[in-house]
């Protein structure tokens, strides 16, 4: 795999961190949002690990 693809990737799951991050901070995090942002990290996650 291309180096540039893998520094998207790794981009792309440092950001969804960071959007769980903030969510979890909020004074009423949205539940639902948080389960859709942690599947889409996962995804990611492990297509990193394939590489």
């Amino acid at each position: 795999m291309e180096q540039p693809h893998v520094s998207a990737l790794q981009l792309k799951h440092e950001g969804l961190e960071r959007a769980i991050r903030e969510e979890m901070n909020r004074p009423a995090p949205d539940h639902a949002h948080l389960q859709i942002l942690k599947k889409r990290k996962l995804r990611l996650k492990e297509e990193l690990e394939h590489i």
